[in-house]
């Protein structure tokens, strides 16, 4: 039986240890405060640099979707990850998967790719390289996940009536939640036969204006308001994971 750990059984992390369930897979998945009505769900918390955790399963594959939030320059994520990569590790884990962020790339306009250089400008920026140069290390995977849409994350009312700080002709780089799930699966299921870095964008990038427009007359919500109308374009290309055999099968 397949075995998996997911490290943040939140917005992405639950629906992936159902789905993996639902395959017949054996998983757990970690939050700070399990609800113990869920089968699926164990402890894994840092306290005072130590790892306090319930979990069992060995030889399993890792996945962490903990939301990397860069709070201050000592991060509690990068400490959290370092403790997990042990543990796994400890755990004879089959392989380690981070899901990282296309924020990554520097915010310049351009076409980047799993190859584009990073400019680290950002203490964001700084810790999602340390991240994932800390999972490469140690001969795990990355993916570098766009903005996130899917339920109850609908840009139509997370976006609306905002002030938002960029151009109404930027291009959005996006993409649904169940793709970041069967993106997830291809990895893992072609773990010896891909690359150590992959992308997660859907292909469709319209204007900030024209999706968000598009978003909030679907919901009838007031749209947002922009800074500025210059010409921008900073597009991620997620194209790469498709030599896997995987579609991006979910409207944005």
């Amino acid at each position: 039986m397949t075995q998996l750990i997911v490290l943040g059984a939140g917005w992405l992390g639950q629906p992936l240890c159902r789905q993996a369930n639902e395959r017949g897979w054996q998983v757990q998945g970690t939050r700070r405060n399990p609800d113990p009505t869920v089968p699926f769900e164990r402890q894994f918390s840092l306290l005072e640099e130590r790892i306090t955790h319930t979990l069992s399963l060995h030889n399993a594959w890792w996945v962490c979707a903990i939301p990397p939030r860069a709070r201050n320059k000592d991060s509690q994520y990068l400490h959290t990850l370092e403790h997990a990569l042990t543990l796994s590790k400890d755990m004879s884990a089959k392989g380690f998967l981070l899901c990282s962020s296309t924020g990554v790339y520097s915010r310049a306009d351009g076409l980047y790719n799993e190859h584009s250089s990073i400019e680290t400008s950002t203490d964001r920026q700084q810790m999602l390289v340390n991240a994932e140069r800390m999972v490469l290390n140690q001969g795990g995977k990355v993916l570098r996940l766009a903005g996130l849409v899917g339920p109850n994350r609908e840009p139509g009312q997370f976006i609306a009536a905002k002030a938002l700080k960029s151009s109404s002709h930027g291009h959005v780089n996006m993409v649904h939640q169940q793709d970041v799930l069967n993106g997830i699966f291809t990895v893992l299921s072609n773990w010896h036969h891909n690359q150590a870095i992959y992308n997660l964008c859907h292909p469709w990038h319209p204007t900030r204006a024209q999706y968000y427009q598009q978003k909030c007359q679907l919901l009838e919500t007031q749209p947002p308001t922009f800074s500025c109308d210059t010409e921008s374009e900073r597009i991620i290309d997620g194209s790469a994971i498709e030599q896997l055999g995987f579609e991006y099968l979910h409207a944005i």
